[in-house]
């Protein structure tokens, strides 16, 4: 369970050390984000908040700029889709990795133990101390294979 007062604090402090303004408005971005269910594109972060905080004066523009700090910081994360723009969603969650598909954008996360632990002996082989790691995995997802036949 993500303890969103947490984040926020951190977000503060990490404002504060930055010399920074702290701004309701990457508060409302970042909570956004952290009680979403799945990735969100910055424009589904701006219907959300107007959807859920429409007393809020955030505009679009204000929310890619506080997506890009948010990421910058490491309080989210982001999968890039090319020319299709960025997919963001909290890193406050475990560990998991993507599978992607490249026909409708369907993202799908999981975890599998036997990749993490293969990871890790790589890693031990060429004597390399992974701090952190993404995997992303694309393709065509069952719909989009039976949209194709």
């Amino acid at each position: 369970m993500v303890k969103s007062d947490e984040v926020i604090d951190e977000l503060k402090k990490i404002v504060k050390q930055k010399g920074l303004k702290y701004t309701e408005q990457r508060e409302i971005v970042l909570n956004a984000l952290l009680h979403a269910d799945g990735h969100l594109t910055a424009e589904e972060v701006y219907n959300l908040v107007k959807t859920k905080r429409p007393d809020s004066n955030i505009g679009i523009a204000t929310v890619y700029r506080a997506l890009s700090f948010l990421e910058e910081v490491n309080l989210i994360t982001s999968i890039n889709f090319g020319i299709d723009g960025k997919k963001f969603e909290s890193n406050q969650k475990d560990h998991h990795d993507h599978l992607i598909c490249t026909g409708c954008g369907k993202i799908v996360e999981f975890i599998d133990d036997e990749i993490e632990k293969r990871q890790d002996r790589i890693a031990k082989k060429n004597k390399f101390k992974v701090t952190s790691h993404s995997m992303q995995l694309y393709g065509v997802c069952k719909t989009c294979q039976e949209a194709l036949n």
